[in-house]
């Protein structure tokens, strides 16, 4: 073997391997979770509030909600818990701010969807009947 074969400097057996990432603490991590999810349950309480209140309305006018309508209504009651579920789930190995941020964005696509169930159910929405 001659000079030129033989590696100098370090190399990658003699190099230290990467620091492992911090973890989240768990305290944060809950605390984090805790200060989102009451923003996620009243978003699923406002649905439940829908759901109860557009049904009573519905009766008192003599008139049933369409099986569309009942889909809209149960699913904004469902897209808050798996959309802060599956924040949760994407943040559970990150960085507190990247928990944050996921977090708030699942809560921008729960209000805007939120909007679209209101602007469904408003004057001029779509009729499914």
């Amino acid at each position: 073997m001659t000079e030129a074969s033989v590696p100098t400097g370090p190399t990658a057996a003699d190099s230290d391997p990467a620091p492992a990432r911090q973890a989240t603490p768990l305290w944060l991590a809950i605390t984090i979770a805790v200060v989102f999810g009451v923003f996620y349950a009243y978003d699923v309480w406002e649905a439940v509030g829908n759901l109860v209140g557009l049904n009573l309305t519905a009766n008192e006018l003599g008139v049933a909600i369409t099986g569309g309508g009942w889909a809209l209504l149960v699913t904004g009651i469902a897209v808050p818990l798996l959309v802060f579920g599956t924040a949760l789930w994407l943040g559970r190995r990150r960085a507190p701010l990247a928990q944050v941020v996921l977090l708030l964005a699942g809560y921008a696509l729960v209000q805007v969807l939120a909007a679209d169930v209101s602007a469904f159910f408003g004057l001029g929405g779509l009729d499914l009947s």
